[in-house]
């Protein structure tokens, strides 16, 4: 990598949390004690949980990635035309950058002055992002910042002040919060951003229900094993002694919140130790623990939310079949 397309990390204590045994220690200890149980969905992405979150998305009935790559192939162009000039194009984790690139290849194909700057909190998968990027955009400047996202976003404020930033939060990504987080992350997010700034949000629609429950109850058991890796990694790492055959992943949808819900319930009573707490938690036959929320939208669910954030819609951009929308958001006069 050149000067040029390069990474650097600017939050040491968030890159340590990520990984950290004592934090994943400290979550699955109050998650567990709570009732009911819960695990945080976090924790989701290590190594192997990040290659099965890969799988769902080639998933067949997994359809928001296609939907949002269907948006993204058709509209590059109108997304990119709300920036003017020169552009940081900064994206809110990236993963493998595989959507972005649909935009990043229609900014190489026509000569724009974009630079790339990806935010994650792994440097493990930004040193990969980076890598791969330059060696497909030679000429294209990538600047990747590990750290979580308002921390980099008020680092480019700092570093990069006067250079247009648009930023992109793709995929359902807003759906892991419920409405009030959402208001905040979004309202946080504002405060880093000026006028010539655009956000690009995707949000996935209701719809629907039995089309919902398919994609998060995959055929293939995917999202099953996705789920249940959870406990893998708590074995692993904190000496757990989690038997996954008497557990199973369960997806359900509540019409009252408007969320897709993940579980694992326990198949039976049982008590499992985690060495690293130096106690045990006992599980009642058929006692849920609630892993994920992935929270759907009506389109004037999201004009809300972008007005009660401090942004204004500029454009609005579906699939073909009305299930997926990405929005660009500017601020609020």
């Amino acid at each position: 990598m050149s000067a040029q397309q390069t990474y650097e990390v600017i939050d040491e204590d968030a890159a340590a949390r990520a990984t950290s045994p004592q934090e994943l220690a400290y979550e699955v200890l109050v998650g567990l004690s709570s009732k009911p149980k819960r695990l945080p969905s976090r924790y989701f992405y290590d190594d192997r949980g990040s290659e099965l979150f890969q799988e769902i998305m080639a998933c067949e009935d997994y359809y928001l990635t296609d939907c949002e790559r269907e948006i993204l192939q058709r509209h590059a162009g109108d997304v990119l035309a709300s920036m003017e000039g020169a552009f940081d194009l900064v994206d809110l984790g990236a993963g493998d950058g595989a959507k972005t690139r649909l935009l990043l290849r229609y900014a190489a194909d026509r000569g724009l002055d974009v630079s790339y700057v990806p935010i994650d909190i792994s440097e493990g998968a930004m040193g990969a992002l980076v890598e791969s990027v330059a060696r497909d955009f030679p000429g294209m400047e990538v600047r990747g910042l590990v750290g979580e996202y308002a921390g980099g976003l008020r680092w480019l404020a700092k570093h990069r002040a006067g250079r247009p930033k648009l930023v992109l939060f793709l995929g359902s990504n807003i759906g892991n919060f419920d409405r009030a987080q959402a208001r905040g992350f979004l309202s946080r997010i504002w405060t880093t951003m000026g006028p010539s700034d655009h956000l690009v949000i995707g949000f996935d629609l209701k719809k629907d229900i039995e089309l919902l429950l398919r994609a998060y109850n995959d055929s293939a058991g995917i999202t099953a094993a996705f789920n249940l890796n959870l406990l893998t990694r708590i074995n692993r790492e904190l000496g757990a002694n989690f038997d996954l055959s008497r557990f199973r992943h369960y997806g359900t949808y509540d019409v009252r919140s408007g969320a897709m819900e993940s579980y694992l319930v326990s198949l039976v009573d049982q008590e499992v130790h985690i060495e690293h707490l130096r106690r045990g938690f006992l599980f009642r036959e058929w006692e849920p623990v609630h892993t994920e929320y992935s929270y759907k939208y009506l389109r004037s669910d999201v004009d809300a939310l972008a007005r009660d954030s401090g942004f204004v819609v500029v454009h609005r951009f579906g699939d073909q079949h009305g299930w997926f929308i990405d929005d660009v958001w500017k601020v609020a006069p």
